[in-house]
């Protein structure tokens, strides 16, 4: 009988020395960037009682989001599926900052199912939020911030998307719909399929059925805009959200941006702009962002915000696989003078490895290529030579 002890649960994985070792750098590199443009940073917990953790986050993160039964007190709790809810916790009901509070963090996460084929179940889930600024300010702001972000993981960005929840929501609401049917017409526009969105709308009245089937063609660059200007009813919330969008056109002129009025990812929170980065040669987005302003009224204090996450692991997937400098190996025995060397190489950026005794020909597979040799009285560095 085969022994399965080992096997982890699909979806789930160890991350090896090499892909950890990028995972770290990236990391490392992305909050330092955080932190350069004012970022504090901050550790949620993993786990939280059910009702702090999925405060009027929608049905999806519920459904994703692993629930057990607290021994101490009895009560649900949930293993974080998202980070971003926790952070707005975290400003709105410990920080309790009048002003301006931007954070960022870094930590697992985990899925009952993956969201895509060959996604994990556990993302390695990275971010940065601003509380407090509800001008459009703060949103160029975050997407400056992702586009310098990507920039340091040495990934392209063939485009951000970016879309405006507002003018969905200001259309259902003129239709009418009712709850089941607003969402099922919203997974219809998400996924853009068209014969379901006008059959969904069969029993509205123009011009909200026509601006509602017209919605998954206006998506391209900067003139969509003029376009759902001219097709979409001059609704004040569709008029400012146009505006706002075009703002951001004006703005962030110097990155790839295109616009679709039909992306509604995270319309169960979002409340404005939302965005999504992408990269060439990868289908699904590499960072996702938006505002969400009514978020901190789950926690007693609304709070305007904006911000992004992205998955580490799959940055480290879609960055430069770059070889990894080996390391030097320190011969047995050690003594005063090699030890004073392998601290002052160590110092100096170098992976020093002690060459413990009885492992004689095996040090490459531990990721060295030069050896410690001494020369009288200095040390010389060596290829190594291992049968």
């Amino acid at each position: 009988m085969t022994n399965r002890r080992w096997l982890l649960p699909e979806a789930i994985e160890d991350v090896l020395p090499r892909d950890a070792a990028c995972i770290e750098a990236l990391r490392r590199s992305l909050l330092d960037e955080f932190a350069r443009n004012g970022y504090e940073f901050v550790i949620p917990p993993l786990l939280e009682y059910v009702e702090s953790l999925l405060p009027g986050s929608g049905h999806d993160l519920d459904l994703r989001t692993f629930k057990l039964v607290d021994q101490i007190s009895g009560r649900s709790m949930g293993l974080r599926a998202d980070i971003t809810p926790q952070v707005a916790r975290i400003d709105a009901h410990l920080l309790n900052r009048k002003g301006v509070t931007r954070l960022c963090y870094c930590g697992s996460t985990l899925h009952t199912l993956p969201a895509g084929f060959n996604a994990t179940r556990e993302p390695l889930q990275i971010g940065a939020e601003l509380y407090g600024h509800a001008g459009l300010e703060a949103d160029i702001e975050v997407i400056r911030l992702l586009a310098a972000a990507l920039g340091n993981c040495e990934i392209q960005v063939s485009r951000f998307d970016l879309g405006h929840v507002a003018v969905f929501r200001a259309l259902a609401k003129l239709a009418g719909l009712a709850p089941e049917a607003e969402e099922e017409l919203f997974g219809a526009l998400q996924g853009k399929d068209v014969p379901t969105v006008r059959e969904l709308v069969a029993g509205v009245a123009d011009p909200v059925r026509s601006a509602l089937l017209v919605l998954p063609e206006l998506y391209g660059d900067r003139r969509v805009l003029a376009r759902a200007a001219q097709a979409l009813p001059a609704l004040p919330e569709i008029s400012a959200a146009l505006s706002e969008l075009q703002r951001l056109a004006d703005a962030l002129a110097g990155l790839p941006l295109s616009f679709d009025l039909a992306d509604l990812r995270g319309y169960h929170y979002h409340s404005g702009v939302a965005f999504a980065a992408y990269c060439a040669g990868n289908p699904s987005a590499v960072a996702l962002g938006g505002r969400y302003d009514d978020f901190g009224r789950s926690y007693g204090r609304a709070r305007p915000a904006t911000g992004f996450s992205m998955d580490l692991r799959e940055l480290a997937r879609l960055s430069p696989d770059e070889e990894p400098r080996g390391a030097i190996l320190a011969p047995w025995p050690e003594d005063d003078a090699m030890h004073a060397e392998a601290l002052r190489l160590r110092a100096h950026g170098e992976r020093v490895v002690l060459a413990l005794p009885g492992h004689e020909g095996t040090w490459r597979e531990a990721g060295c290529d030069r050896i410690l040799v001494r020369s009288g009285d200095n040390w010389i560095i060596e290829s190594l030579k291992e049968d």
